[in-house]
């Protein structure tokens, strides 16, 4: 479905964000832990998360008049959706945008689970100094990834193209979050992701999961998992930062995008 938008950068809240671009509203990639729904203006996209796809038609037109009034800064490519749905591979709308921002001087920060993002290697080789990428990497295990993030491309698919991105020297990184109690939390799971970040010298960021009140019903997936998140909180903070401190790896909480 398409759709059209007034504005294409956003004011983003988050840290090292000026702005916020998101091509599409809506996620195909249905994650059960996400709580953009909830941001999400049109209620038919919110209520049928991973099932409605808007695409924002005039995104690319409405983004070249604003990056030459708006100061040159960092802007979130994905904040509240991956910008690399599927759909993408059909309209180019993050391409697109990409192409603008980084013409203008505009340093993009990519997040994202999809290896769609290496078809527009071209663009971030070009424009290494301006661009940065991260995966975003639950788990390594396929089964408890098609339980949590049921259409989204499987981890051992983000691996090889987040290693593919480092080998170009692109600028890297994993997002291991949200993290569920009782379902990626688990000391294995810690140290496979740890290694990662080691083997390929990159930034590990981590969350752990936001309780949010469309989970706090018994009908939905995580209803059991809310009260081990709240109480093991710290248990698995501590468990992260000492796993990367014998790794000798820089990780940072506090910070998520999609």
């Amino acid at each position: 479905m398409k759709t059209r938008c007034e504005t294409a950068l956003s004011r983003s809240g988050l840290p090292g964000l000026d702005y916020a671009l998101n091509p599409y509203i809506g996620c195909s990639h249905a994650c059960i832990y996400c709580y953009a729904r909830l941001y999400t203006r049109n209620r038919d996209v919110g209520s049928n998360w991973g099932r409605i796809i808007l695409v924002k038609e005039n995104i690319v037109d409405v983004l070249r008049r604003e990056v030459v009034k708006y100061p040159r800064g960092v802007v979130g490519i994905g904040t509240v959706t991956d910008a690399y749905q599927p759909v993408e591979a059909v309209y180019k709308l993050t391409r697109r945008s990409l192409e603008v921002l980084l013409r203008h001087g505009f340093h993009a920060s990519i997040q994202t689970k999809n290896p769609l993002v290496l078809r527009d290697m071209d663009l971030l080789v070009t424009h290494r100094d301006l661009v940065d990428v991260g995966f975003t990497i639950t788990t390594l295990d396929y089964r408890v990834s098609i339980q949590i993030e049921p259409h989204a491309p499987p981890p051992n698919a983000r691996l090889k193209a987040l290693e593919k991105l480092v080998e170009e020297n692109i600028a890297s990184w994993i997002f291991y979050g949200p993290i569920i109690p009782g379902i990626n939390s688990d000391p294995d799971t810690v140290k496979s992701v740890v290694e990662i970040a080691k083997k390929l010298n990159i930034i590990l960021y981590y969350d752990i999961l936001h309780v949010k009140s469309f989970m706090n019903t018994p009908a939905h997936p995580l209803y059991n998992y809310i009260e081990k998140t709240r109480r093991e909180r710290r248990r698995i903070m501590e468990l992260i930062e000492t796993e990367c401190r014998r790794q000798g790896v820089t990780c940072r909480t506090g910070f998520s995008q999609e």
